[in-house]
């Protein structure tokens, strides 16, 4: 029996614990949200579940098509600040991006400290 209580105790301490300390971050909303069309964003905001660890989270951005040319290259979006502050991640870009289709691949990490990764495409008009 004594052996069975000693075995027991840690399960029974993992139980006691928050349940925020197994929690992911889950992207929540955007803005520009998934699968809309915006008007030439200067700042794209994710607000996540959980508060996050800022220097480990962040987004990467793409230009996936143009209006008016069939066969462009996917073009990497670079020069932006990404900031996050409490469960807000906050991208500001240094113009206005132009017309055209984009994929936003975000990763989150909070203080479980596991990498969460998710994307989705969104367009400029």
């Amino acid at each position: 029996m004594r052996r069975l209580a000693l075995l027991a105790a840690p399960a029974l301490a993992m139980l006691a614990l928050p349940g925020a300390a197994f929690a992911h971050p889950k992207l929540l909303s955007s803005n520009p949200a998934p699968n809309t069309a915006v008007a030439k964003p200067t700042k794209l905001t994710l607000t996540f579940s959980e508060e996050l660890v800022g220097p480990l989270s962040g987004i990467e951005l793409v230009m996936t098509g143009m209006p008016d040319m069939a066969n462009h290259a996917p073009m990497p979006i670079k020069g932006f600040k990404s900031v996050a502050s409490g469960k807000v991640l906050t991208v500001t870009l240094p113009r206005a991006l132009p017309a055209g289709t984009y994929n936003l691949k975000w990763h989150a990490v909070a203080g479980d400290q596991h990498r969460i990764e998710g994307q989705y495409a969104f367009t400029v008009r």
